[in-house]
């Protein structure tokens, strides 16, 4: 099958795809990304986001979570923490989650001046949750309106923690 790369896709509960496909575009943090077959090696983190993959003449799509993408000449792995089919989602219960996560994020938004590293985590866990539900709503096919919420990249809460990861150059002056 030197026409066509095997698509991976692992989540800590195991493989939850393997299939041979044509072509696969991937969320990754810079934007989306194409792999085919004879791709060059790359290795990149990816987004929460969509996966299209295209097997012959048909369109699949499938949600996932946040991770790491290995690319190589017929093959293509993602490492994430999540992954959905869309026969899977629950639209209403989606919705709802949806609703209670977006009140909580407002309601930390709204007290500024609490800026402990309890509320900055809280306030980054909440985002991303967020991110997965729109996410799987748009796989579903009822995507929510779209928001800007930039992931927020923490400042260090210890002496301990790693330096905070800048998204782009203005971001940067603001550090």
């Amino acid at each position: 099958m030197a026409d066509q790369i095997q698509l991976e896709i692992v989540t800590p509960n195991g493989r939850a795809l393997a299939e041979f496909v044509d072509e696969v575009t991937a969320p990754g943090v810079d934007g989306e990304f194409g792999v085919m077959p004879g791709h060059l090696p790359l290795l990149s983190a990816i987004r929460t986001g969509l996966v299209t993959y295209r097997q012959g003449g048909d369109t699949k799509i499938c949600a996932v979570a946040s991770g790491f993408a290995e690319a190589g000449e017929n093959k293509l792995l993602i490492l994430t923490d999540d992954y959905m089919v869309k026969g899977s989602v629950d639209p209403v219960h989606v919705r709802k989650e949806f609703a209670e996560v977006q009140a909580k994020i407002e309601k930390l938004l709204a007290n500024a001046d609490d800026q402990s590293a309890e509320a900055k985590e809280q306030k980054a866990t909440l985002i991303q949750r967020e991110s997965w539900l729109a996410t799987q709503l748009d796989l579903y096919g009822d995507a929510p309106e779209a928001r800007m919420r930039p992931v927020e990249y923490l400042e260090e809460v210890s002496d301990d923690a790693a330096p905070a990861v800048v998204a782009d150059d203005a971001s940067a002056s603001d550090a």
